[in-house]
């Protein structure tokens, strides 16, 4: 970024001594130049026609020529109808790649003094967390980690809905089913467990569904007084009234649950700083519900029950409170929105959620900027896409729902015998090799699940995914492991490229092309942030790849006869391993040394 900044400020004060014209900084901008044209940056001058009086190529002309007389960073341009490319000086490149190899702290910028909360992961304890998770998970995650790298202070949030008529479905059909069946005796993890149940209630449910209609029921009256249904209901209320029988049984399937999530965040590499649980939240909002009467921004019905008129905000009505007093969903989520705040004093809360809730949280937020909270304006719904699979391609529990355990090992399986076949682990201990799959396997998983646009509905394919070329992960980690390897032959040979480039004065062209997108990574890392979008630093990550190999290919490394040349491109060689490891771990992804 410093060279855009110095040729930025060069330009503003071009206009300023041209055309004695005061342009913002926020007003002017350079873009990368065409492949097809010479040049670094290019700015377009349609814009400031009115300010230059000239037309667009004697415009372009006028600024170009200053520049390249008053700045020691453009060494020369051409102008492209409106279009003004600017060559940049190799003695700048030089300067930046010492000022990059030289950072400490590549990748993080400084603090900027605010609070974010990503709320992310929110399971429900009557099940594995299944594929549509893996997206959400990966996506909290590694929006948090750039948005710590854009220098806010981050809390990484999970709200576990772990009440409700559908936990008291497992609870019900574990008791008449479950002969007390544990984790242990069973050999399934806690959360599998618990799912299990709940498609047993499903299944038993239905069968009684069907028995009733055959004794002459309608099926919409079979539905409510079904056996299973009207107790698992009479259940819920048990553990509204605090049963200690009910409770007992809710405390230990949810200890299992909790058991088996730990497990899945920790092979999907994922954390967090605060768990909110739906059972301590569900009755928070109706004191709001009444600040909100009494303000006059929410009304009540004949029948008792509240509710808020959006109609002017482009909505409608949307209940609050129900007429005998027992919250919504909304009613809950006001009081958590509190809650937050009060907490942590955030100054931006982010919500990751599949994008079937985008009217909820467009109720939600409406309603809380109507109530006048002094934090509405931070309020952020990080809407996404489902995820699709080929069909057939992986397992999936009951046909209907794929595993997210399942599927991470599959990944990890498929991993091995891809590499196997391509003979990458020559050299490796059992327990290396181990590592290396997992390593590729969810590195693969993970990065195919960023790279995409998270607004976008996705297709998930594990075996293109898995690729060692192309926009996949392994092909980045490949990449990684590439470079390490030249760094442990330059050790072993004596280069010294810590300090044995200094006083270089030339560069070929792709040394300079690798500096440029280098120069680019903390400027990513912004953009990602502020678009709350990892596919911005995925996309950068493969195509600094791609131009570390086009690097590769095209100059000699160990064959270069000139020492200081040869330090050089070492050390640019271990800048580019630096910065695909620090962006790939912005992403959740490892990278490996060997390959």
């Amino acid at each position: 970024m410093y060279l855009e900044q110095q040729i930025i400020s060069a330009i503003q004060q071009g206009f300023k001594v041209l055309f004695d014209h005061e342009v913002g900084i926020e007003d002017l901008g350079l873009q990368p130049t065409r492949k097809e044209f010479e040049g670094t940056y290019t700015f377009v001058m349609f814009p400031f026609l009115k300010v230059t009086k000239m037309a667009p190529e004697a415009s372009g002309s006028k600024l170009g020529e200053y520049l390249v007389a008053q700045s020691d960073v453009v060494t020369g341009f051409n102008v492209v109808k409106g279009f003004l490319n600017l060559s940049v000086s190799e003695t700048s490149w030089i300067g930046i790649f010492e000022k990059l190899y030289s950072n400490p702290s590549l990748g993080q910028l400084p603090s900027n003094g605010q609070k974010v909360m990503v709320e992310y992961s929110s399971p429900n304890t009557n099940k594995p967390l299944h594929l549509g998770h893996l997206r959400n998970n990966f996506l909290g995650f590694s929006v948090s980690e750039i948005l710590k790298a854009n220098g806010y202070e981050v809390t990484k949030a999970n709200l576990v809905n772990d009440r409700g008529i559908h936990i008291c479905k497992s609870m019900v059909a574990y008791q008449h089913f479950g002969n007390g069946e544990t984790p242990t005796s069973s050999g399934l993890k806690g959360d599998h467990l618990a799912g299990k149940y709940y498609v047993i209630f499903d299944k038993e449910y239905k069968k009684q569904i069907a028995e009733l209609v055959d004794q002459g029921l309608s099926e919409e009256d079979a539905k409510k007084q079904a056996p299973l249904l009207v107790e698992a209901q009479d259940m819920l209320r048990k553990w509204e009234a605090n049963d200690t029988e009910v409770v007992a049984l809710w405390k230990q399937m949810n200890e299992w649950v909790y058991a088996g999530f730990d497990a899945t965040y920790k092979k999907m590499g994922v954390d967090f700083d605060k768990f909110y649980f739906e059972s301590d939240t569900y009755l928070l909002g109706k004191d709001i519900v009444e600040e909100g009467l009494s303000k006059g921004v929410f009304f009540k019905k004949e029948n008792g029950s509240v509710w808020v008129d959006l109609s002017a905000e482009g909505l409608d009505e949307k209940l609050v409170l129900r007429g005998d007093g027992t919250s919504v969903y909304i009613t809950q989520d006001m009081g958590t929105c509190d809650l937050k705040f009060n907490d942590f004093g955030f100054d931006k809360s982010i919500y990751v959620v599949g994008n079937e809730q985008d009217y909820h949280f467009d109720v939600l937020f409406k309603i809380m900027r109507k109530l006048g909270r002094p934090y509405d304006d931070g309020l952020y719904h990080l809407s996404y896409g489902m995820v699709d699979l080929p069909t057939g391609k992986m397992k999936s529990r009951e046909g209907t729902v794929v595993d997210a355990d399942d599927l991470m090992s599959e990944m990890i399986e498929t991993a091995e015998t891809h590499t196997k076949e391509l003979g990458k682990i020559e050299g490796f201990s059992t327990e290396e090799a181990n590592a290396l799959y997992e390593t590729l396997g969810l590195g693969a998983l993970k990065y195919f699940l960023l790279k995409v646009d998270p607004k976008k509905r996705m297709l998930f394919n594990p075996k293109e995914s898995i690729e060692f070329q192309g926009n996949t992960g392994p092909f980045i980690q490949y990449s990684h492991a590439r470079i390490a390897s030249i760094l442990r032959k330059a050790e072993q040979i004596g280069v010294d490229y810590q300090h044995g480039f200094a006083g270089i004065d030339h560069l070929e062209d792709a040394e300079r092309d690798l500096i440029i997108i280098l120069n680019d990574f903390e400027k990513k890392i912004r953009q990602a942030g502020d678009e709350f979008s990892p596919a911005l630093l995925a996309q950068y990550l493969f195509d600094l790849a791609k131009e570390y190999n086009r690097f590769y290919a095209d100059l000699s490394i160990f064959n270069e006869s000139d020492n200081k040349v040869q330090a050089f491109r070492v050390a640019l060689s271990s800048l580019t391993a630096k910065t695909i490891k620090s962006g790939m771990k912005l992403l959740g992804i490892n990278v490996p040394d060997r390959m």
